[in-house]
């Protein structure tokens, strides 16, 4: 009989602060990072935070990374979509579309309501 073992989260985000500190660093460099050395830092990262318990401590990890946070919602992306993603931002760009869209749609209806002015030359030499 196979008997499945627990899945203990950790709860001490040491390991996974430094990590997402130096993925932070390597994102900032100015000078070039050697893409095996990036790799093994995200490769590490992703181990970490698949063993961390979900919460505010996490979240707070997050909120101050955001080269972390953009790899755990990629890893995540299966369960939870974009789910750290600012929606407003979003938000407020389909609302500026929408109000541009409307504008132009009544200057359009006004312009096709609007009888045509006459030329006051027309038909003058």
């Amino acid at each position: 009989m196979n008997a499945t073992q627990p899945h203990f989260r950790k709860t001490d985000l040491t390991v996974t602060h430094v990590l997402a500190a130096l993925l932070e660093r390597l994102e900032q460099s100015s000078v070039p990072v050697g893409a095996e050395q990036y790799r093994s830092v995200v490769q590490h990262l992703v181990n970490e935070l698949g063993d961390v318990e979900p919460g505010t401590a996490l979240g707070a990890l997050l909120d101050t990374h955001p080269a972390a946070a953009e790899l755990y919602e990629n890893v995540n992306y299966q369960y939870a979509g974009l789910c750290r993603s600012a929606l407003d931002a979003s938000l407020s760009a389909e609302r500026q579309a929408k109000e541009v869209l409307d504008r132009a749609m009544r200057q359009a209806m006004n312009r096709s309501n609007t009888p045509p002015k006459e030329d006051p030359t027309h038909g003058k030499s």
